[in-house]
């Protein structure tokens, strides 16, 4: 009875291994496609990847729900050496996964219980489900419930839909006021709402040449530079006055015409 047993469990353990080798396989070429072969990928490829996969995991399912598999939970697994050198039959076997069978690394792989640390988060997930009432969970599930439909409405419509939608929301609300762009080109062409400014500080006054000018141009001023007088210039600054009887120098009586651009009008 116990031979027919061990035999049982010999074969179950063959077969599950030779399934989660076909899985470990499919995933491997996956990975690979997704790494190598992105820019050829298609969608339905990637959807029949996902189904091999579905249905090999489906098929281990269905192993270990078989009434001739013996119970797996039953069994107890104990390490019967630990050493910290290196073992290369079981790196060979676990396809360098596993070099070294240590004290350190046994309670991650036989371990039949979720971590401490998330053990204790679950612990607080559990208690804090436990507070909420069921009329609350209610409302929250209903909640979720509409929140994923219009979620999936949106998805759902096409995209042409959307694209009419955003040009009508665009046509609708205009990006500038157009007043505004008239009173800016008025000001720009015309002139228009523009106020006339005066220069800064005050003007002596008594200066020749600083009399009232028309806005917008300037003005031409005859000077008339002669020997011996002292001449004020259009623009209101001194004139040297002539030395008489100095050498090298004659007198002159040149009439100019100077053009007085004055930047600021009174």
């Amino acid at each position: 009875m116990q031979q027919r047993e061990e035999k049982q469990l010999d074969a179950a353990v063959e077969s599950l291994a030779s399934r989660v080798a076909h899985v470990k396989n499919a995933l491997h070429s996956f990975i690979y496609k997704l790494e190598n072969e992105y820019e050829r990928l298609t969608w339905p490829s990637v959807l029949d990847n996902f189904a091999l996969l579905s249905g090999q995991l489906n098929s281990i399912n269905k192993l270990l729900k078989n009434e001739k598999t013996p119970s797996f939970r039953n069994q107890v697994i104990i390490p019967l050496l630990l050493s910290p050198d290196r073992d290369e039959d079981l790196a060979k076997l676990t396809e360098q996964r596993v070099p070294v069978f240590s004290h350190e690394i046994v309670p991650d792989y036989l371990r039949t219980k979720p971590d401490p640390e998330v053990e204790e988060q679950e612990k607080q997930l559990s208690v804090e489900a436990a507070r909420i009432g069921p009329e609350a969970a209610q409302k929250q599930i209903q909640t979720l419930n509409k929140l994923c439909s219009n979620l999936l409405e949106k998805l759902n419509n096409p995209r042409d839909d959307r694209d009419s939608e955003s040009a009508a929301i665009r046509q609708n609300k205009p990006s500038f006021n157009p007043a505004d762009t008239n009173a800016l080109v008025g000001a720009v062409a015309f002139g228009k709402g523009l106020s006339k400014c005066r220069p800064p500080g005050p003007v002596a006054p008594g200066h020749p040449g600083q009399g009232p000018m028309m806005s917008g141009g300037p003005t031409l001023q005859q000077v008339t530079i002669g020997g011996g007088s002292n001449q004020q210039a259009g623009m209101g600054g001194p004139v040297a006055p002539q030395q008489q009887g100095q050498p090298g120098k004659m007198p002159s009586s040149i009439k100019t015409n100077i053009k007085s651009a004055h930047p600021y009008s009174r």
